[in-house]
């Protein structure tokens, strides 16, 4: 795998966490495109990050509590 790759990969993670959230999960994929006739290999990185969200002051988070949804968690 390129070095180049990684330090992208590192960098996303970085820029990610900076705004708050906490990384659960990382891949990244180098492959040739099979749409391009260049010799680059591509990347794809998939991020999977999560963020709790404070209630306000009242102890509410923000949502109406006449909501019907069966599978909102209460």
């Amino acid at each position: 795998m390129d070095e180049d790759m990684l330090a992208d990969q590192r960098r996303l993670v970085e820029l990610v966490e900076n705004e708050g959230w906490d990384v659960t999960d990382l891949e990244i994929s180098a492959y040739d495109s099979p749409w391009a006739d260049e010799d680059d290999p591509e990347a794809t990185v998939t991020i999977t990050a999560r963020k709790p969200y404070v209630s306000d002051e009242n102890g509410e988070d923000g949502t109406d509590g006449d909501d019907e949804n069966p599978f909102r968690l209460k």
